[in-house]
């Protein structure tokens, strides 16, 4: 039996996107378990390699058995578009051991052994101790592989809400789940992730669903969650291939030549949109100068902007467009 989700009127009416930092720290270590993830994420990779070595991660790796379950408790949806770190970990702290304990067995047992092993029998005896130590290696692996590149993931993320978003408006529900994954299909109100292994189904009763792009999930398409957690698809984000490239490796030099090499950098940076502070980081400019040359760009007709949350984003305008992508 596939994963399927079963819709009713009113639960169209309460689909929302949103983002979580929680859920990229989970699924970049996840990643760096998983070899056949390496591949848009191999600058990363190399950034990393050192900090990640120092950092222990074979308790939650012990949790995320390849196409098993994996524990909710760990990484459940946000409850706003713009959850903090901090505050998403503090409702990982925050919950009931009996439940974390359930969602724990239901994951080991998943993986051959695992309820058995020394280590899936230690996290079961104790699961308070176990959720405490579980939350304290999310917070380092947090500081450690994805908070020094969250403006940059961040960007992305924010990137391609903002364009589904507009896409849903334009196109309705049914056409955008295959716009966000061919793995999504829409028959009758009932929306199923194929492909997927184990059994899963839910009536969302009202309680509509979160969407969720995600920078590290690719190439899977991840949904689920029992109750007591709000109902879930991740996504893989747009723009992932170029996500850790540099400005400097896309930046022709006949168009740096006209604009100047740092405006025509920031104008070549914006593969998908994104905001002053996310510009400044990845080009390692001060932001005063990215929004310098982000208002001569725009003056210039070749960028648009749009507020977003907290934020206001630029994209490029068809002629930005050519430009960027001139030989």
């Amino acid at each position: 039996m596939p994963f399927q989700l079963h819709f009713d009127e009113a639960d169209l009416g309460r689909c929302r996107f949103a983002l979580s930092p929680l859920w990229e720290t989970q699924e970049a270590v996840r990643t760096l378990d998983r070899a056949y993830r390496h591949g848009y994420h191999l600058p990363w990779l190399r950034r990393i390699r050192d900090e990640a070595a120092a950092l222990d991660l074979s308790p939650l790796w012990q949790l995320m058995p390849d196409g098993g379950h994996n524990p909710d408790f760990i990484c459940p949806p946000p409850l706003g578009p713009l959850a903090t770190f901090e505050e998403e970990i503090a409702g990982v702290r925050s919950v009931d051991p009996e439940v974390a304990r359930a969602d724990m067995a239901l994951a080991l047992a998943d993986r051959p052994g695992g309820l058995a092993s020394a280590a899936g029998q230690r996290m079961l005896a104790d699961p308070a101790r176990t959720v405490r130590e579980l939350a304290d290696l999310l917070e380092r692996a947090w500081r450690t592989l994805v908070e020094p590149h969250w403006p940059r993931l961040r960007a992305l993320l924010e990137a391609d809400i903002a364009y589904h978003s507009r896409r849903l408006a334009e196109i309705g529900f049914e056409r955008l789940l295959s716009e966000l994954s061919p793995r999504l299909r829409w028959t009758r109100s009932t929306l199923t992730i194929v492909g997927t292994r184990g059994n899963h189904a839910r009536v969302l009763g009202g309680q509509g669903l979160v969407l969720m792009p995600s920078a590290f999930v690719w190439p899977e398409v991840v949904g689920g969650y029992e109750e007591p957690w709000l109902p879930a698809v991740i996504y893989p984000a747009r723009g992932i291939g170029g996500l850790w490239s540099e400005a400097g490796d896309r930046t022709p030099d006949a168009l740096a030549r006209l604009l100047g090499r740092v405006r025509a950098e920031v104008l070549c940076a914006l593969d998908e949109p994104a905001g002053t502070t996310a510009l400044a980081h990845r080009l390692a400019l001060a932001p005063s100068s990215v929004s310098a040359h982000l208002s001569v760009l725009r003056g210039a007709g070749l960028l648009v902007s749009r507020r977003y949350g907290h934020q206001v984003l630029y994209e490029r305008t068809p002629l930005g467009i050519a430009l960027a992508a001139s030989p």
